[in-house]
């Protein structure tokens, strides 16, 4: 990375992946291809009047937002590394949450887990990548990984360790899983990520601290949106106790607001 090597990423990944092939914790692979598994038992599996009857229109809100803000926190960060953002704004913004959209809703029809822009593209930009033919291009070759599974698990699956734990005077067991081939390249992509702080005022604490709050509690609690959430609430509460409320967006009290009901109201976290 340092010396500038086209795809040093993706070499890394590799040379890991061999040394932890040959130490003996990363799982050899049996087999380089096979067919991919079939989408029948869980495409288009739906049960519309069951999330109806059952009233699951709070998780669904949850959902809803979960996937908003990983998204948006996502897309800004990468528009900002590569450079495209205007004025602080994403140019065409509503295409790229469109396709996102397109996406979340084919992944769930097929049964999938959600399809959602990852902060993980960083890396993409890194290499150079700034137009839609790097990510057409990417699409193909996940298509093709699609008959390489067996390889594509040795390189991004867990390897499980075993320990035990004291709690409260009592030994316990348990498990836990690590991912020494794709961890470090993770680690590479947030200090691609991070340079964005120096756009922020830290001489004004009403942006500071938000700020602090956002960056610090995503990978405390293990989630971006509760860490897009504290900030939003630090944000809003700070605009109005200093008597600048005009400066934020009156959508910024409004997720604000919504985002203290769900930490509120008991079943909604």
């Amino acid at each position: 990375m340092a010396r500038k090597f086209k795809g040093a990423i993706l070499i890394g990944i590799l040379v890991t992946m061999v040394a932890g092939v040959l130490l003996g914790v990363v799982a050899r692979p049996d087999a380089l291809v096979s067919l991919p598994p079939s989408l029948a038992p869980t495409a288009l599996k739906l049960d519309i009047r069951g999330a109806i009857t059952q009233n699951l229109f709070t998780v669904i809100f949850i959902f809803f937002f979960l996937d908003l803000f990983d998204t948006v926190g996502s897309l800004i960060g990468i528009a900002k590394q590569a450079g495209l953002m205007r004025d602080g704004k994403l140019p065409r913004a509503g295409r790229a949450l469109l396709a996102d959209a397109i996406g979340t809703m084919g992944s769930a029809l097929a049964g999938n887990t959600t399809m959602v822009s990852y902060i993980e593209s960083a890396s993409g930009v890194a290499a150079g990548g700034r137009t839609g033919l790097a990510a057409m291009v990417t699409a193909g070759l996940f298509l093709l990984a699609l008959f390489f599974s067996p390889l594509v698990h040795a390189i991004g699956g867990g390897f499980p360790i075993h320990d035990v734990i004291s709690v409260e005077g009592q030994q316990v067991a348990r498990t836990f899983v690590l991912y020494p081939v794709t961890s470090p390249a993770l680690i590479v992509v947030g200090s691609l990520m991070i340079k964005s702080l120096r756009d922020v005022d830290w001489d004004d604490f009403t942006e500071a601290l938000p700020a602090f709050l956002t960056m610090v509690l995503m990978p405390l609690t293990f989630s971006v949106t509760d860490g897009i959430a504290f900030g939003f609430i630090a944000y809003a509460l700070l605009k109005l106790a200093t008597g600048r409320a005009r400066e934020a967006h009156w959508l910024v009290y409004l997720f604000a607001a919504l985002f203290v009901i769900r930490y509120a109201v008991p079943g909604l976290h």
